[in-house]
């Protein structure tokens, strides 16, 4: 059984099950949005995961709500997620980066890919920290812009036809890429299989952001000096590259909580999560806790009405008209 599950092998897996979810989730909103464009009489509700696709629409909704307590009634699922992920930061470090998220599943393929080929390098540091630094610069950009805005104009552009229509735009970047979005993503592909969980690393603002909430978390790795024989398999192992067997105490804002380097570990406990407070923590825990956070929030949102948009269907079908053909 100890050989069968491992901290790589139900990490893949719980981010495949997420994954294949999130093309489900595709599939509802196309179909939703042939009904709202009058290309199909029957109707199906908009799924309103799909807003998790809408991170700076989240943001905006969070500045809304710190500013005037009111919920964004236009993508409400979406902040919904977007702060079951801020929690989920809070209570296990970068678990969404490391389990849920899609594009770090396809960051993982990459890496998994890049290994095979002798690839996945992990650049010099004198490299490494900047490229670090971009992520943080497209985050602090980001957040500027957003609380920066007076709180009128936060409003009126929550409740725009561009920002109802906002996924409806997203779709429509993933099914028909321009030729330049085609290049980029090629390049990006090239990127993440040559560099170690490059994407993540360097270019992610919204992993950023994780990354600085986790520093408030009470789960991170531990090591044992006096077991540790200094392999260095738990670095080699790494997504993220940290120099695990260098730390008694992983807290970078880089590790995403995946538990690989544990995995990776010749010498039983050696390598643990440990919360703060109570000691050592299944391996698993960061798995399990960052699922049971996001099915938590999505059940309190069900049941109190902050998950479906409080938007008639009537007006779907004249919005997404109006505005998309205009576009």
């Amino acid at each position: 059984m100890k050989d069968i599950l491992t901290p790589s092998r139900f990490r893949l897996a719980v981010q495949a099950v997420f994954t294949l979810f999130c093309v489900y989730v595709g599939f509802r909103f196309v179909a939703f949005l042939d009904w709202a464009m009058g290309r199909s009489e029957v109707f199906v509700p908009k799924p309103g995961a799909v807003e998790g696709f809408l991170p700076i629409s989240a943001l905006l909704g969070l500045r809304q709500w710190i500013s005037t307590g009111v919920w964004d009634t236009v993508h409400p699922a979406g902040l919904t997620i977007f702060l079951a992920i801020l929690c989920m930061a809070v209570l296990f470090r970068k678990g969404f980066c490391g389990y849920i998220c899609p594009v770090g599943f396809l960051s993982n393929l990459q890496e998994r890919l890049g290994r095979k080929l002798g690839l996945a390098m992990v650049p010099h540091k004198y490299i490494d920290y900047p490229l670090t630094a971009l992520k943080y610069g497209g985050l602090g950009f980001f957040v500027y812009i957003v609380f920066s805005m007076p709180a009128r104009g936060v409003s009126e552009f929550i409740n725009s036809p561009y920002n109802m229509v906002a996924d409806a735009k997203m779709l429509d970047f993933f099914l028909a890429p321009s030729t330049l979005s085609l290049g980029v993503i090629a390049g990006l592909v090239v990127f993440g299989v040559v560099v170690r969980n490059a994407w993540c690393r360097y270019l992610c603002p919204y992993g950023a952001l994780l990354g600085i909430v986790s520093w408030f978390s009470p789960t991170f790795i531990k090591r044992d000096a006096d077991t540790c024989i200094g392999c260095g398999k738990c670095t080699k192992q790494c997504p993220s590259g940290i120099r695990v067997e260098g730390k008694l105490a992983v807290r970078t804002p880089e590790c995403i909580g995946c538990a690989e380097c544990v995995g990776a570990c010749p010498v039983d406990g050696c390598l643990g999560f440990s919360v703060a407070g109570g000691g050592k923590a299944p391996w698993l825990l960061v798995g399990i806790g960052v699922v049971a956070v996001l099915l938590g929030f999505y059940v309190w949102a069900q049941l109190t009405g902050h998950w479906d948009a409080d938007v008639p269907p009537s007006m779907f079908r004249k919005i997404y008209p109006m505005f998309l053909k205009m576009s």
